[in-house]
């Protein structure tokens, strides 16, 4: 077996959005890094969310106020830093008086209108659903209505352009490499990797350890790492469903349900409908989670109660389900337990540190990342200082910060290319969608063309450039063309994929 002999600052396990965020700060401050991910960066959590930038604004019903500024605040930091796939939305909140009161919800709204600035963001109002459009859709029982602004994610390339800054600074990202296991020697970790594909073993080295893991910390720990948990993790699972488009419109709807619970009905790839999620204990293994059939009915009978046209398990297209790590509070309800994060450090003297990151969210993940290397900087003094707050991902420097100008530039450069492909090259890739494009100015340069704006030449670019390595990673991760895809084209992109793979594996 390789033992690397190379001795590097952090060994960050996990390539979910806290592993990425961490090993993207962590190398920006001039550590070396090693980022090692079993699967698909995202593969998990990562890209089971749904796919908000959001405060939280029915956390504020269980008096987490801190947790809500916090999200907020971040909120706007990533909305400038990525731009490209991050993008406003509003939310629509039909009142159903049989569940929360209109002047609890109008308070609510207040405190989230007023926990942190948003000047990108629109405060919210109420509105008559009779004569708003946004009502339109909707059961014309419902009057009453609020109005209220979050944003959108692609939460899986929001992963991957961490991943690519950290690179881009000189971290090493390994997708597909697992550890089997790490044990602390002479002041370092010492940690067995097996590479994927190739079974390849080695041994690397680290200063220093972070665990983010996510529905796999606990168990990372115990036995990988051979050591006790020390905290507690509820796994819970939460599904979504996708159905054909429910409205016309581009607002974003948040139902409550008799439970108390909240369901999101958000526009999805331009036909379709998004409807999440649930809050289900989950006993299993985090990798064997799917949508139930009582998941999928439950989700259809919130929507159907406010929608005048009824949405049955029948319409489900598409449908995906995560394990949530979060923080065990003990709380009873899985609604009730805290979407916010611990990070737990377990040093003794003369022992290489190792951070474990149990709970958190997406939207909070960069400052995650910063509490994390303020941990550990007491064990690298030379550290740098944080950076991450004003610089953007890559593909974030729009012009002037405006997507729509993006695609009007690439337009200009590239008159041959259909503008629907060049909006989809920019949603996916912002400003670097000349270095996917890499010299083509007519169809025919860009290759293959699998159907649903996705081209050879785009999945090659996925492959050299975002560690793509399967049909799944291009069509459901990279981007979100497989639900516009037959069975035929996601074939044939996944035959493409493996066919490329092998050869710049050989």
């Amino acid at each position: 077996m390789a033992v690397n002999e190379h001795i590097w600052d952090l060994i960050v396990i996990g390539g979910g959005i806290n592993g990425a965020g961490i090993a993207c700060d962590a190398a920006g401050r001039q550590l070396s890094v090693l980022l090692c991910e079993m699967d698909d960066l995202a593969s998990a959590t990562s890209s089971a969310s749904s796919k908000m930038i959001h405060g939280g604004l029915r956390y504020l019903e269980h008096f987490e106020f801190g947790l809500v500024r916090k999200a907020l605040i971040e909120r706007e930091v990533l909305l400038a830093k990525a731009p490209h796939i991050i993008r406003p939305l509003q939310f629509v909140l039909p009142h159903a008086h049989s569940v929360r009161p209109a002047w609890l919800i109008r308070l609510g709204l207040f405190f989230y209108d007023h926990l942190a600035s948003h000047p990108r963001l629109a405060n919210s109002q109420g509105i008559n659903l009779r004569r708003h459009a946004a009502g339109a859709p909707l059961n014309s029982s419902l009057r009453r209505g609020f109005i209220y602004s979050d944003c959108w994610v692609d939460d899986a390339r929001l992963v991957l352009f961490n991943a690519m800054a950290a690179a881009g600074k000189g971290a090493d990202i390994r997708t597909r490499t697992e550890l089997i296991e790490a044990r602390r020697a002479d002041g370092l970790w010492r940690a067995r990797l097996r590479q994927q594909s190739s079974g390849i073993e080695t041994v690397v080295q680290g200063r220093a350890m972070v665990n983010a893991a996510g529905p796999w910390v606990e168990s990372l720990l115990q036995e990988q790492l051979g050591l006790p948990s020390g905290q507690g993790v509820r796994l819970i699972k939460g599904s979504h469903i996708v159905v054909p488009r429910l409205s016309e419109g581009e607002h974003a709807y948040i139902l409550q349900h008799a439970d108390r619970r909240v369901v999101f009905v958000i526009p999805f790839e331009e036909r379709f409908s998004l409807i999440g999620t649930t809050d289900v204990v989950h006993r299993g293994k985090p990798e064997d989670a799917t949508v139930s059939a009582d998941e999928t009915a439950y989700l259809c009978d919130v929507v159907s109660s406010y929608f005048a046209a009824p949405v049955r398990p029948s319409d489900v297209v598409w449908s995906y389900a995560g394990v949530r790590p979060l923080f065990d509070d003990e709380a009873e309800d899985p609604s009730a337990v805290t979407r916010d994060y611990v990070l737990n450090l377990d040093q003794a003297a003369g022992e290489a540190p190792l951070l474990s990151v149990f709970g958190g969210k997406i939207t909070t993940y960069r400052k995650l990342a910063e509490e994390a290397l303020a941990d550990l900087k007491p064990f690298f003094p030379a550290m740098g200082e944080p950076w991450t707050v004003a610089v953007p991902l890559p593909g974030g420097d729009l012009p002037g910060g405006d997507f729509e100008a993006l695609v009007a530039q690439l337009a200009g450069r590239y008159p041959r290319l259909q503008r629907p492909l060049l909006r989809s090259l920019a949603a996916r890739h912002g400003s670097l969608s000349d270095e996917v494009l890499a010299g083509s100015y007519q169809p025919s340069d860009l290759g293959i063309d699998f159907g649903a704006g996705l081209t050879a030449g785009e999945v090659d670019y996925m492959i050299e450039r975002e560690w793509a390595r399967s049909g799944d990673d291009v069509l459901w991760r990279r981007s979100k063309v497989g639900i516009h895809m037959s069975t035929a084209q996601r074939a044939a992109v996944a035959d493409y994929v493996a066919g490329r793979v092998g050869i710049r594996s050989g």
